[in-house]
């Protein structure tokens, strides 16, 4: 990791400083992803078996999960991981159901009564990943909101395991939120089956949930047809920003780093921090921690695109974190709630030093799947609300028409659009005339 003082940069470097990894959508992967997904939806389950053979090497003859599939994963996984998950999902249900918004009815002036209503979308896709780092936490962040916003159908996506059959973690997680309805299939061709709908797999009408360069490619594409589905938010690599002072351990840091640098080697972890005694400390700390960890691999790659920056004090700090918009933004630093006001840009945010990054990413309560690549400027994690919609109602009385609809014609008139003042000021003259059947 490279230490960089952040008032010897001009603003080129500062841009430089806080750049991400270069996230291009390549025309290869565009092209492989359209082309899965248009014979998906032309082929269907012909297509998504070939498309198993070929990416994950399994011969399926059903994508569906049974029920034995399911009981067998349980029998796979120990008392205390089943607990875990229980714990995890208890929390994560009790955060969301907190959430869960409310109609509205109010009278915006006599006679015009303005309602909202909340309607959970009909038909939800959740897609769980199962490359090198299988995520049940990821059903339990896309599946609670989506039970406790009513959606009446859940339907989820998982690759399958050489051996033919889904990562038991991730079947015993979606078991436990209720999703009943699970297939093995992964990729863009899962995507492309939930958005359009085969003869095994229901089509559904908003796609949550990670996935790689070809799957995000897969949301884009059917997210801009109107035959297709809606997705949950852009994503980019996972991503870490620390803030810290002198009083932060650097071993504890440099954990919190390497934690989200592991995800693979686009991530990208910074610290800000106004001392450089701590910024040396950090990168001794890291070096010796990568060596005995198991995906040192990613973490050669991912580090070496991670930084130390070195500010005057924690209030230039905060500034450069707000420019940043990290994902996770973790402060170790003394009386670390006193900075929350001074946040405006941030996905989630670990305060103290007993508030790793990890707990929200599995069990605290929070939704762990945030906007990434600077997204947080502009979007907000996960939660119930995306898995509802807010329906708007308006009724106008008869005295109500008459005080406002002069408003709405004049305003059609400025606007250059006279069949909207028409279909006004049509039932102005009728009231006016009494003749009011």
């Amino acid at each position: 990791m490279r230490v960089l003082d952040w008032n010897t940069l001009d603003a080129g470097s500062r841009r430089a400083a806080l750049a991400r990894p270069a996230q291009e959508l390549r025309a290869d992967i565009l092209n492989s992803a359209r082309e899965i997904v248009e014979t998906v939806r032309r082929e269907g389950d012909t297509a998504l078996r070939a498309y198993t053979r070929r990416f994950d090497g399994v011969q399926l003859d059903e994508l569906a999960v049974t029920r034995a599939e399911l009981a067998a994963a349980r029998r796979a996984l120990r008392p205390e991981q089943i607990a875990a998950l229980e714990r995890a999902i208890d929390n994560v249900r009790a955060f969301h159901a907190a959430q869960l918004p409310g109609t509205l009815s109010l009278e915006t002036m006599p006679g015009v009564v303005c309602e909202r209503l909340i309607r959970p979308i009909p038909a939800v896709g959740l897609y769980v990943p199962a490359g090198s780092a299988p995520l049940p936490s990821a059903v339990v962040m896309l599946a609670v909101p989506a039970q406790l916003a009513g959606c009446p159908q859940r339907v989820l996506c998982t690759p399958p395991a050489s051996e033919g059959g889904a990562n038991p973690g991730v079947l015993v997680a979606a078991e436990l939120c209720g999703i009943e309805t699970i297939f093995k299939v992964g990729g863009a061709q899962a995507i492309a089956a939930m958005a359009y709908g085969t003869k095994s797999i229901p089509k559904v009408d908003k796609i949550f949930g990670p996935g790689n360069a070809w799957v995000t490619a897969a949301k884009q594409l059917v997210a801009g047809d109107s035959a297709g589905a809606a997705f949950d938010l852009p994503a980019g690599p996972s991503e870490v920003l620390v803030v810290a002072d002198d009083s932060a351990s650097a071993d504890l840091v440099a954990a919190d780093l390497l934690a989200q640098a592991e995800h693979d080697t686009q991530a990208q972890a910074i610290l800000i921090t106004p001392s450089r005694a701590l910024a040396d400390a950090v990168i001794a700390a890291v070096d010796a921690q990568m060596r005995v960890l198991s995906r040192r691999a990613i973490l050669e790659k991912s580090v070496a695109s991670s930084r130390c920056i070195v500010v005057a004090g924690l209030d230039e700090a905060l500034v450069v974190a707000n420019e940043y918009a990290a994902e996770h933004l973790i402060l170790q630093v003394r009386e670390p709630r006193r900075y929350l006001p001074q946040i405006q840009n941030a996905g989630s945010i670990f305060l103290g030093p007993w508030s790793p990054e990890p707990m929200g990413d599995y069990c605290s309560g929070t939704n762990h799947v945030l906007p990434t690549y600077g997204y947080a400027r502009a979007y907000s994690g996960l939660s119930v609300l995306d898995f509802v919609k807010r329906v708007t109602v308006q009724e106008l009385s008869p005295a109500g028409l008459r005080a406002l609809g002069p408003v709405a014609v004049t305003l059609a008139e400025l606007e250059g659009l006279d069949a909207h003042a028409s279909a006004v000021s049509k039932r102005l003259a009728l009231l006016n005339s009494g003749d009011v059947r």
